[in-house]
């Protein structure tokens, strides 16, 4: 599903699944730029394994597109698919991707307003496009915060832009990381116009910042039952907390996953709020994660060329000591995606 965010949307989403007879097995949603995306995977509640009938399927849409319609405004776009499981599916991060880019999260993007003169000691996203006219190439340059699966997202954006990446450098700072890419379309063209240019700019500057977590991050671990996103998104929602990301799962009769929360008008969430959440879910189930994220202090690496500077220190997970172990298992996924 995608569509407008608003505080409240996977409250009401949940509910209307439950109220539909349909059973929550796995949800991962993302937030960015007031656009929403989420991947829910379900069973009929009461016959179990995936529902086949036509009708039921058609009925369960109908009602999840009336929830996820902004209010008051019908010609908002919002998009509702069913899918039967199948072999081979997208794996579903580049799916969250895909979804977010065809719902033009992109549009609006803004990294570094270009104020700052020098790049050092800028913690914002700045992505630059030039030209290497005697090779053939578009170089994509982008620096942002270094964090876990910075790679990966950055790569599925060009390859789901239709972009071939040539050649790439990667190195990270501190809590700063650098990606550098030789790039052309795939009908062999690098870029030309300043719209394709732009486009490209503002993909990539989304790309990297929608998986940030904004908010307050709570994890829930606890006993499996039908309703249950229902019930923790209520609670959520009646006192007065909007998700910005959400991952939970089941495993075996567990239940386990992580809600990052904000108060409704984005701001950061209210301790006492809080407690009155863990009191009314079950100080068990619900534990607020303290833990600092990790940054990486000094790596580099390069694809098809060896750094010639040594390094001191390399820490366990930055974004350079990830690229050769990740680049050869994720190239082999890159294929197209039809629709």
């Amino acid at each position: 599903m995608t569509g407008r965010d608003r505080p409240g949307l996977m409250s009401e989403i949940s509910a209307a699944l439950y109220e539909l007879g349909c059973h929550v097995t796995a949800t991962v949603a993302w937030t960015h730029n007031a656009r929403m995306a989420c991947i829910i995977h379900v069973e009929d509640g009461f016959k179990g394994g995936p529902i086949m009938a036509p009708k039921r399927v058609a009925e369960v849409q109908e009602k999840l597109e009336n929830v996820v319609e902004a209010p008051h405004d019908s010609g908002e776009r919002r998009s509702v698919r069913l899918t039967a499981p199948a072999a081979g599916r997208t794996h579903t991060e580049r799916r969250l991707h895909q979804l977010m880019y065809a719902d033009r999260d992109y549009e609006q993007c803004q990294g570094c307003d270009g104020s700052c003169r020098h790049w050092k000691g800028c913690t914002k996203t700045h992505v630059t496009i030039e030209s290497c006219r005697e090779k053939g190439y578009s170089v994509v340059h982008a620096r942002s915060r270094d964090r876990t699966k910075l790679l990966f997202d950055t790569v599925c954006a060009l390859t789901d832009m239709q972009y071939v990446v040539f050649h790439a450098a990667v190195s990270s700072k501190g809590a700063m990381a650098d990606q550098e890419y030789f790039v052309r379309r795939q009908d062999g063209c690098s870029l030309v116009t300043e719209d394709e240019r732009h486009r490209l700019t503002e993909c990539l500057i989304a790309a990297i910042e929608r998986r940030v977590s904004r908010g307050l991050r709570l994890d829930v671990c606890t006993q499996n039952k039908r309703g249950l996103l229902s019930d923790l998104t209520r609670v959520f929602r009646e006192n007065g907390l909007s998700i910005t990301r959400a991952e939970i799962g089941t495993h075996g009769e567990r239940a386990i996953g992580s809600f990052y929360v904000t108060d409704a008008s984005g701001h950061d969430v209210n301790p006492r709020t809080v407690e009155l959440v863990r009191q009314e879910i079950g100080g068990s189930a619900l534990v607020v994660n303290k833990s600092p994220d990790r940054t990486s202090r000094a790596s580099s690496s390069s694809i098809n060329r060896s750094s010639s500077s040594e390094v001191e220190e390399r820490p366990r997970f930055s974004l350079g000591n990830l690229l050769w172990s990740q680049l050869e298992r994720l190239s082999g996924n890159f294929g197209l995606i039809k629709s």
